[in-house]
């Protein structure tokens, strides 16, 4: 094998196993998602930096680990989970909180269509 194959090769296997956001993640409408989000989510969550209300603000959610947020009162739970919130991360919480995450505080029952979430998905991800 030549240099330039080999490398290939390695690229292509190192780059296959790299998470990725779920399809319906990737596919969100960040305008239907802010809709979304004011209806089922602005109650308890702020979107602007430092504001927290029942929840933390959202604010740079995407990526973030969880329970970093200043001055806001973590579940055990929440402070225990340790995976960064990616768009996949964020679309099985947003499914299923209390099953995704068992303990948190957060009584949201979660949003069981994948296009409200995808859409809230995208929404968030313009919060930066």
């Amino acid at each position: 094998m030549t240099g330039r194959l080999i490398f290939t090769l390695v690229l292509a296997l190192a780059t296959s196993s790299l998470p990725t956001p779920s399809a319906s993640a990737a596919e969100g409408d960040a305008a239907a998602g802010k809709a979304v989000f004011q209806r089922t989510c602005e109650n308890c969550h702020a979107v602007a930096i430092g504001v927290n209300k029942v929840g933390p603000s959202l604010w740079n959610v995407v990526d973030r680990k969880p329970a970093v947020v200043p001055d806001f009162a973590y579940s055990d739970a929440m402070k225990a989970n340790k995976a960064a919130w990616t768009p996949t991360a964020l679309d099985a919480y947003l499914a299923d909180p209390r099953g995704d995450v068992h303990g948190v505080k957060m009584f949201f029952k979660g949003l069981p269509n994948p296009a409200d979430r995808a859409n809230v998905i995208a929404y968030l991800q313009t919060l930066k």
